[in-house]
């Protein structure tokens, strides 16, 4: 399949204004301009002067896990009640029925990163999909993509609600300090069954299981926190246990962006369609992922669907830019930079020759509000 005669954003090249991209084996094959475009067939596809670029990358949503429409019957996106469910995967939660998937391609994004809510302090693993597949198992890109865990106001309001702990900032964090903690110690237990067969290894926990590959900095921690004191306790426990971890939402990044510029810690902001509709938004704007970014704050941009539609991510990236983003660190936001923090840059994210044939051609620019989306290829397959 050869898409051409149209502008192309590699995103880990220089921009072409006019080029084409050749897909084989569901695999991007080449990228180049015009005048090296091998001679077009009946089957391939003219850009027709539009522009050609990465599947878009959600890197932190709730697809699937809160069905459209239906109510508490599909609303399977937090077990609020245990604060401690490391164990859950998303992979058994998500419905790719759900018509907010063909939404979701319809709007150019071809992967996501969707798991649990955050009503627990570890709420469970997350899981990087593609957007078509009946068969959730047919989809996955990674599994587990990150284990979300949660601070701030959202594990209060839950376990106050039930007159359990945690109903403070201290207990959410002692949760997931003791936690991490047991999860270190189960894993040097482990380890030493492994190197001496005289040594028992200790019963098996699930729970920490789970939290083993954390622990061991194999699987990405994505810590939800909205004010800057919550974002600061993520960075402490990060520092702590040493952990691989990205901060979710991140809604007052913009207050400490130096410091976490220091920390070297990207941030997934968003949604930001959407009101101040409890106090740790109080200091939402549009302009955080503008400040974050000019600070050297690396950033993806997120819908949090269902909080915004799935397929108005590029709706979020073009409001970024009128708050002053740099246009191509928006784009980058839902494409490169969003497979990056999402660690799964391997497969997505950029036009680059053996990534994933995932391909969006829009009718002008993807920021524009009215470009339209002509087409949209997953894995060399035309499904928009």
């Amino acid at each position: 399949m050869l898409i051409y005669n149209g502008t192309v954003h590699p995103m880990d090249a220089p921009l072409l204004p006019l080029g084409f991209v050749r897909l084989e084996g569901g695999k991007v094959a080449e990228v180049g301009p015009m005048d090296r475009c091998p001679a077009p067939g009946p089957d391939d596809l003219d850009a027709a002067g539009g522009h050609i670029l990465p599947g878009f990358v959600d890197a932190h949503c709730h697809l699937g896990m809160f069905g459209n429409a239906v109510g508490f019957e599909a609303d399977d996106g937090n077990e609020a009640t245990d604060p401690c469910t490391p164990h859950l995967r998303a992979l058994d939660a998500v419905n790719p029925q759900d018509r907010c998937f063909e939404e979701a391609r319809q709007g150019g994004v071809t992967t996501v990163l969707t798991g649990p809510g955050s009503a627990n302090p570890i709420a469970g693993q997350f899981v990087a999909l593609k957007t078509n597949g009946r068969w959730v198992d047919e989809a996955v890109v990674k599994a587990p993509a990150a284990m979300k865990f949660a601070l701030g106001e959202n594990p209060k309001s839950v376990y106050n609600d039930r007159k359990e702990t945690p109903i403070t900032r201290m207990a959410t964090a002692a949760i997931i300090r003791e936690n991490l903690a047991k999860a270190q110690e189960y894993q040097d237990k482990n380890a030493k069954a492994d190197e001496d067969p005289d040594t028992d290894a200790p019963d098996l926990d699930v729970r920490l299981e789970a939290l083993m590959p954390v622990v061991m900095h194999t699987l990405p921690a994505h810590f939800h926190a909205h004010r800057a004191d919550d974002i600061a306790t993520a960075v402490r426990i990060a520092r702590e246990f040493g952990l691989n971890y990205v901060i979710v939402h991140g809604t007052e990044g913009h207050l400490v962006a130096d410091l976490l510029a220091k920390e070297g810690v990207g941030v997934i902001t968003g949604p930001c369609l959407g009101d101040r509709s409890k106090p740790e938004l109080a200091n939402m704007t549009l302009e955080n992922p503008a400040l974050l970014a000019k600070a050297g704050v690396k950033i993806a941009i997120c819908t949090d669907h269902p909080e915004t539609p799935i397929q108005y991510l590029p709706l979020c990236a073009a409001m970024a830019v009128k708050a002053g983003l740099d246009e191509e660190t928006a784009l980058a936001a839902i494409t490169s930079t969003a497979a990056e923090l999402g660690g799964i840059d391997h497969r997505v994210g950029s036009l680059t020759p053996g990534k994933d044939a995932d391909v969006v051609v829009t009718s002008g620019h993807p920021l524009d509000w009215k470009s339209r989306v002509e087409a949209v290829f997953i894995n060399g397959n035309r499904v928009v």
